[in-house]
């Protein structure tokens, strides 16, 4: 039996809040879908093959969370739209790396015959850099958590 999920919505770590808005990989697919121009409930059902009462729910918290707006469907008075808000085009980034990661850890070479492309000029990505705040790129164990210093604020400990 399935336990019920702990609410990570109060949670000191953007990782946790983050998976409580978009943590299952059928958001995050119905995210990529939307950034391939799909926006009406039908095409997210047909693209995915997704139990509508699944998807039905995650499109509910994804609006619910501010990734989806609704608007009126132009084409037809029955349906509306889930569009994207500038909160969920930021998911952009998450989707590249994943994608990037993915590409580089879950296939065999050749296994894979698309690419992520430049719509300009048609070229592959530049893979994904975590950069410090003085340029200098950053590997896996460059970084950790610290109390945020904000002017005219004391420091408060880092908790997770």
């Amino acid at each position: 039996m399935k336990g019920k999920r702990k609410d990570l919505g109060q949670a000191n770590c953007g990782i946790a809040r983050a998976l409580q808005v978009i943590g299952d990989w059928w958001s995050l697919l119905i995210v990529r879908e939307a950034f391939g121009g799909k926006q009406r409930f039908g095409e997210f059902q047909k693209s995915l093959g997704l139990a509508k009462n699944i998807l039905s729910s995650r499109l509910k918290k994804l609006v619910d969370n501010g990734i989806f707006v609704i608007e009126p469907d132009p084409d037809s008075a029955l349906s509306h739209l889930y569009v994207l808000t500038p909160k969920g085009e930021k998911l952009h980034l998450i989707l590249i790396a994943l994608w990037q990661w993915g590409e580089e850890n879950c296939f065999d070479p050749g296994e894979l015959d698309i690419a992520m492309v430049d719509k300009p000029s048609g070229q592959p990505l530049a893979k994904l850099l975590l950069m410090a705040q003085d340029g200098r790129a950053l590997g896996s164990r460059d970084f950790r958590l610290a109390p945020r210093q904000e002017p005219g604020l004391s420091a408060r400990p880092a908790r997770r």
